[in-house]
């Protein structure tokens, strides 16, 4: 009965705990990448980069959802980024299987042999709640 007194309550722990730790492995990351591209860069080589980095969505396992468009804002605050990418990871894990893969490696080969990308940053972030 002493035994069965001390289970309980550690059986109760857990059971409200494992839920919240699954539910912090599954929260979904934003990964926001931001292109400037070179002046002279064409539009087809900017369809190409577009193109390959949306592709990545059917070769990577755990990418959720994948979107982009070109600055609109009348700010004027963008310093030259013009190209916004914002792709959805199911889970921090599954972003960082994304960067080390191959496909993603690709992708970086391709934009080092177009040589049109001037700049770039990114920010990844969880949405908060």
């Amino acid at each position: 009965m002493r035994l069965a007194s001390l289970i309980i309550p550690c059986l109760a722990l857990c059971a409200a705990v494992l839920p919240t730790t699954v539910a912090a492995q599954k929260t979904q990351v934003r990964h926001v990448v931001v292109f400037k591209f070179k002046s002279d860069a064409t539009p087809a080589q900017i369809k190409q980069v577009t193109d390959a980095l949306r592709a990545l969505k059917d070769k990577i396992p755990g990418i959720v959802s994948f979107e982009h468009g070109v600055n609109n804002s009348p700010e004027k605050k963008n310093q030259g980024f013009t190209h916004a990418f914002l792709i959805t990871f199911e889970s921090v894990a599954a972003r960082d299987t994304y960067l080390p893969h191959p496909e993603h490696k690709k992708f970086g080969e391709l934009l080092g042999s177009l040589k049109v990308m001037e700049d770039v940053f990114v920010v990844d972030y969880e949405p908060a709640k």
